[in-house]
């Protein structure tokens, strides 16, 4: 034992713990999302394996060996949202923030105004805030605007009138960069059957950046928001601000 002790490196251990610390941040991303049911799902089917060679069951055994022989082709196709989110993250990670608290605490101030006033009026709107992750692909497909947010601004873009109304505003800091912007829609069949394809855009943005989307229901006026895929609806004006805060203020104040 000794022996096997002192064959260890210091290399050896570091290696180990930066392991541990990779698929502890992979477990945290896949936690709460449709790829950690499937993550499960792959546990389970090794386990199968092992016993299928235990107990001699050889036709299992050369099923399971079969499909594991794709595993990897497999698991980029089921994580795929998961590991372009992952991947843009590390891409797309901001050491400075070129904007200040002051005008950061302004432009959601004007966004959750304009989101009561829109539902207030049964309105639909799809607003996508830019977080880490750069959301440059679905601005080039929408309008350029390049306008300082402003509760004005988003109302008019939404208002039923406007050539552009059906489509999301994509926000950066305090700027909005483009309206009239297509999202990919979610395929997820456990969904709610009265969300809409605003709701089904939203979420499907976030299963692919770590953007947060606001969304305002047509039909009912209920406000929602969206964040990693997750869906949070009934909020109030008080429910929407506190969130949007905590976000893209105290998350930053906690970096300095």
């Amino acid at each position: 034992m000794l022996e096997l002790i002192k064959q260890i490196r210091w290399q050896d251990i570091f290696d180990i713990f930066l392991v541990t610390i990779i698929f502890y941040r992979l477990l945290l991303i896949f936690k709460g999302t449709k790829a950690a049911k499937m993550l499960l799902g792959l546990v389970v089917l090794l386990l199968v394996s092992f016993g299928s060679r235990y107990f001699e069951l050889y036709t299992m055994d050369w099923l399971i060996q079969s499909f594991l022989a794709q595993l990897v082709i497999a698991i980029i196709v089921l994580f795929q949202p998961e590991i372009r989110r992952v991947l843009a993250q590390m891409g797309e990670a901001r050491l400075f923030q070129s904007f200040t608290s002051a005008e950061e605490m302004k432009s959601i101030d004007e966004i959750v105004r304009a989101t009561v006033s829109l539902s207030s009026k049964r309105i639909g709107a799809l607003m996508v805030i830019e977080r880490e992750t750069s959301l440059q692909d679905y601005i080039e497909i929408g309008i350029p605007l390049d306008s300082r947010v402003s509760k004005e601004i988003i109302l008019s873009i939404f208002h039923p009138t406007s050539p552009i109304h059906d489509g999301a505003v994509i926000i950066k800091a305090n700027r909005i960069l483009a309206a009239g912007c297509f999202l990919p829609i979610t395929l997820e069949s456990d969904l709610s059957k009265t969300l809409g394809t605003r709701h089904r855009a939203g979420l499907g943005v976030t299963n692919e950046t770590d953007a947060v989307v606001i969304i305002v229901s047509e039909e009912t006026g209920g406000i929602s928001y969206a964040i990693n895929g997750k869906l949070y609806s009934n909020l109030t004006m008080n429910d929407l601000r506190e969130r949007l805060t905590e976000l893209f203020t105290t998350k930053k104040d906690k970096k300095k």
